[in-house]
């Protein structure tokens, strides 16, 4: 596994009908698939998310519209940055992932986290609870997921979930790739050097470099070489000849850049890869900008060099 160009596609509302939505979405899949990125995700929520739109703008259910995705597509990995453990039976999450690996020949990634939208939980109905309860109920869902994976049968009786020899069949591949999403120096990161192949870092740029050392410290405590753990950063771009980060809001400079594609690498490089991240997952503000083709391609031949 390699996740060194990604692009998360996180948005659905395009300004077009509904007929184009998806159409829309498949576009940018195979704009990415086709110039230099590695992987294409999307995000494991219901209503959309604050700072992004109102939660009532259109959303799709991700693994559904990934499998459609594994049809249009052909080098990209695929996934979700990330599912949210708190609405996802572990069982059914194994049985998505692997459907999801057989459809696209090889290309699934679970990306797993606690879940933390509380509005979701609320309205639809899932159990939010604390972080904590979360944080356990995730930790009980990797004893049964990651086995599932394997091609184990796995028998557990824990506080929230209860499995007897469940199995995942078919499977493509002995190993699917596991992303974690987060940075808590307690609790995600210690975790992700315990089992994951790869940790998505939630943080603003002028915490990366102590999230990267935290990483390798984990990882040596437990004897893993710290450079099989890989980790990435979700980026906001707003590309453009002219756009500057005046335009970005207050709140997201840290986790934002702006510009030209080249000066948007050129930032990307400076505040993430030089930081000791190993690659970088951007996101393109479509909400204002509508999809505009072409865009991801000049992103993807910019960026693609830097993360070779």
């Amino acid at each position: 596994m390699t996740i060194r160009l990604g692009l998360q596609i996180n948005n659905f509302s395009y300004g077009t009908g509904l007929p184009e939505l998806f159409p829309t979405v498949v576009a940018q899949a195979q704009e990415a698939d086709s110039s230099g990125f590695d992987s294409v995700f999307l995000m494991d929520h219901f209503y959309q998310l604050p700072g992004i739109g109102d939660p009532g703008e259109p959303m799709l259910e991700a693994y559904t519209a990934l499998g459609a995705l594994a049809t249009a597509t052909e080098n990209v990995q695929l996934g979700t940055l990330v599912t949210g453990n708190s609405y996802r039976n572990p069982t059914l999450l194994a049985k998505n992932i692997t459907t999801l690996d057989v459809i696209s020949q090889g290309r699934a990634v679970l990306g797993i986290g606690t879940g933390w939208f509380e509005l979701e939980h609320d309205q639809l109905g899932f159990e939010f609870g604390t972080f904590t309860e979360r944080f356990d109920k995730l930790s009980e869902a990797l004893q049964i997921i990651v086995p599932m994976l394997a091609g184990e049968r796995p028998t557990f009786t824990g506080r929230y979930y209860r499995t007897e020899q469940a199995m995942a069949n078919p499977r493509f591949r002995e190993h699917i790739p596991l992303m974690i999403g987060g940075s808590g120096e307690k609790k995600t990161i210690p975790l992700a050097a315990r089992h994951f192949d790869h940790l998505n870092v939630i943080a603003g740029f002028d915490e990366l470099a102590r999230k990267v050392e935290v990483v390798r410290q984990r990882c040596e405590e437990i004897d893993r070489d710290p450079a099989t753990l890989e980790t990435s950063v979700l980026v906001g771009a707003l590309v453009g000849e002219g756009v500057s980060a005046d335009l970005i809001p207050e709140d997201f400079r840290q986790r934002m850049v702006a510009g030209s594609p080249d000066q948007v690498a050129e930032q990307i490089k400076t505040k993430v890869l030089d930081a000791g991240i190993d690659g970088v997952i951007v996101f393109l503000p479509t909400a204002t900008t509508g999809y505009q083709p072409g865009q991801i391609a000049a992103l993807g031949e910019a960026l693609k060099p830097l993360v070779s």
